[in-house]
């Protein structure tokens, strides 16, 4: 008999490796937000470890649907997402200068940050239900890129640039894995790449495209809007292969570094655990994201390995965007670094993410490939 069969079925067929492992960089999120609140668990990290365990448990429950449902909703959901998109720029709380959020009395809902998992699911049930002969024909291209522009230009309204870019990137690579013809996309990109002036000059905000410019210039305005790069290269740098130690942090305790505990704690934690902790993050987020390919290439229909892959893809945008942008490789755009800056979004975003991902991997036959 095996040892494990006092194990109930369903608490067996988890993913624990995975768990895990999201669990290992949550936790380890959590000693950061520690460090960079100098030594206290308030203001951030009691509230994110709350927050967090409740969602992975949130996640682990979805795990249990079945793929067939999350095909049914995917559509119904995204038209709902669409319609809250219109209702947050009518009636939507304003806060910070931005206008993103329902009120809704007991809680604020963010639509956005749940397009970005169903823009995958929406584009995948469109191709799922798509002929294949039919995919390389200009009908299969034109309705995708009405699922993807219409809900980010609802974005770019309000305005968030890095939520907007992330749902087209989630969406763009729903539609190059279904087998659209490169000439598409190569032709997408010349056209995108034409227009690129046209959106710096008439369509960004001043401040975003302040972002653009001090990304291509950083020491033009080294004390305003180029201060953040500046001084996270300088954590960085500061960090050197093992770091200065923990709780020894000079440039977020002494705030220097401006959003030390969000959008930049990626530099507070290598300024303190040097380029051997950061080398470390990247290998767990690997780790994370070949999971989701595996269980992409495992997937028995078409909409399970396009969702699959999808949603990993969006994992990974959500990483090398937010460090491409704490290192100073990519402008500016207000993307967290998942279980490790503070805050809500990312994490519901990315354990929805996992909760799907391990609910098509209960349904495939095969193993994850670990």
């Amino acid at each position: 008999m095996n040892g494990l069969s006092f194990v109930p079925a369903p608490l067996a067929q988890l993913p624990w490796r995975v768990i895990l492992l999201v669990t290992a960089i949550g936790c380890f999120g959590l000693v950061v937000l520690y460090s960079a609140a100098g030594g206290s668990v308030r203001p951030w990290a009691l509230s994110q470890g709350i927050r967090f365990f409740v969602l992975l448990c949130g996640a682990i429950a979805l795990s249990r649907l079945r793929e067939s449902i999350w095909g049914t909703i995917a559509l119904p959901i995204y038209g709902g997402l669409v319609i809250a998109l219109i209702l947050v720029e009518l009636l939507g709380a304003v806060s910070g200068g931005s206008q993103r959020w329902l009120d809704l009395g007991l809680i604020r809902l963010q639509p956005s940050e749940f397009m970005k998992p169903f823009i995958v699911l929406a584009c995948a049930k469109f191709y799922d239900m798509l002929p294949p002969n039919e995919t390389r024909r200009f009908g299969a291209i034109w309705p995708a890129a009405l699922l993807i522009g219409f809900p980010a230009a609802l974005v770019m309204l309000q305005p968030d640039l890095g939520t907007a870019l992330m749902i087209c990137a989630g969406g763009v690579t729903v539609v190059f894995l279904a087998g659209v013809p490169l000439r598409l996309f190569i032709g997408g990109a010349l056209a995108m790449g034409a227009a690129i002036p046209v959106a710096i000059n008439f369509v960004l905000h001043d401040y975003q495209r302040n972002r653009i410019l001090i990304f291509l210039d950083p020491e033009s305005d080294p004390l305003g809007t180029g201060y953040h790069i500046s001084q996270s290269k300088i954590a960085i740098g500061s960090g050197g292969v093992f770091g200065k130690g923990f709780l020894n942090g000079t440039q977020s305790h002494l705030d220097y570094l401006p959003e030390g505990h969000t959008d930049f704690a990626l530099a507070t934690m290598m300024e303190e655990w040097g380029l051997v902790g950061g080398v470390a993050v990247i290998i767990a987020f690997f780790c994370l994201i070949f999971w989701g390919i595996n269980v992409a290439l495992n997937a028995q229909t078409r909409f399970g390995k396009l969702t699959a892959a999808g949603l990993s893809a969006t994992i990974f945008f959500y990483v090398a965007i937010n460090m491409s942008m704490v290192m100073g490789l990519a402008p500016v755009v207000g993307i967290p670094l998942p279980f490790i800056s503070f805050g809500s979004s990312a994490q519901l975003t990315v354990l929805l993410c996992l909760g799907i991902l391990m609910s098509i991997d209960r349904q495939n036959r095969q193993t994850s490939g670990w």
